[in-house]
């Protein structure tokens, strides 16, 4: 499918051809590289005009000012793709080699999340350095980059998993979303929370909208800023926590290693 202007498109074709490209991303990895294992087609682009450089770098070179910043990720971010591609259950100790060699940090990370993890599973290597690459990490850092730089940064991580399918979604991506925007009754919301949504769910809802609301309004959502020192994190769960961040090992594994930009060839 071929769009130069997508102002006259009916948007289910374009969803439908968003995800046909997604799924045949592996397809193009002599083209497109460590980008074609992400799953995701659709990508903020540096261009050096628009986009001159990515915010990690920006905040830790002094080129951007430190600002009030409110940023999280979900504990398990990347089981919504494997439940969606029908791979939950099926991950192989290749797949897990594949996955450590194109995302753990040069040179030494694919050993170093074993030796982090050394009774995960073929699958739980997969799900977390998908996890961590993609979403936790990036998040993680830029609350540290934006800290160094002189900004205040608060920090969340959403631990309660979704009840919906057996909780086999677990606090998946994209889960925050109906839990932010209060549209736990919407066909998403209903298909990540179930229906009707527990008490717990609504209760985490709130908490997220009104720290939403109280950081727009206010520049703080509820919970102390993180710092260097005591890393505090607030977990949104049955019972909520104001905590050291949660994902200690991967936290250290990935210190020194900034998100960089994929490259359009291998």
């Amino acid at each position: 499918m071929c769009i130069r202007d997508s102002r006259d498109v009916d948007p289910r074709r374009l969803a439908e051809g968003l995800t046909s490209l997604s799924a045949g991303l592996p397809d193009y990895h002599d083209r497109w590289g460590r980008l074609s294992r992400t799953g995701v087609a659709i990508c903020p682009v540096v261009d050096g005009d628009v986009i001159a450089e990515t915010p990690w770098a920006a905040l830790a070179s002094g080129r951007a000012s430190g600002i009030e910043l409110l940023v999280g990720h979900t504990r398990d971010e990347f089981r919504l793709f494997s439940v969606m591609s029908g791979r939950l259950g099926t991950f192989t100790d290749r797949d897990a080699r594949t996955a450590l060699d194109v995302f753990a940090p040069a040179p030494h990370g694919a050993d170093v999340y074993r030796a982090a993890h050394p009774r995960a599973s073929a699958e739980e290597l997969v799900e977390t350095v998908y996890s961590d690459a993609l979403f936790r990490m990036p998040s993680l850092q830029l609350a540290q980059a934006n800290t160094a730089a002189g900004g205040t940064s608060f920090l969340f991580e959403l631990r309660l998993g979704s009840p919906a399918t057996g909780g086999v979604l677990g606090a998946c991506h994209s889960l925050d979303v109906p839990l932010a925007f209060g549209t736990l009754d919407s066909p998403t919301g209903r298909g990540l929370v179930g229906a009707p949504p527990t008490p717990e769910v609504v209760a985490v809802s709130r908490e997220l909208q009104q720290a939403w609301v109280r950081f727009a309004t206010t520049g703080a959502p509820g919970w102390a800023a993180y710092c260097r020192d005591r890393q505090l994190t607030r977990v949104l769960d049955a019972e909520s926590k104001t905590l050291p961040y949660p994902e200690h090992a991967s936290r250290l594994i990935w210190e020194g290693h900034t998100p960089t930009p994929y490259d359009l060839t291998s």
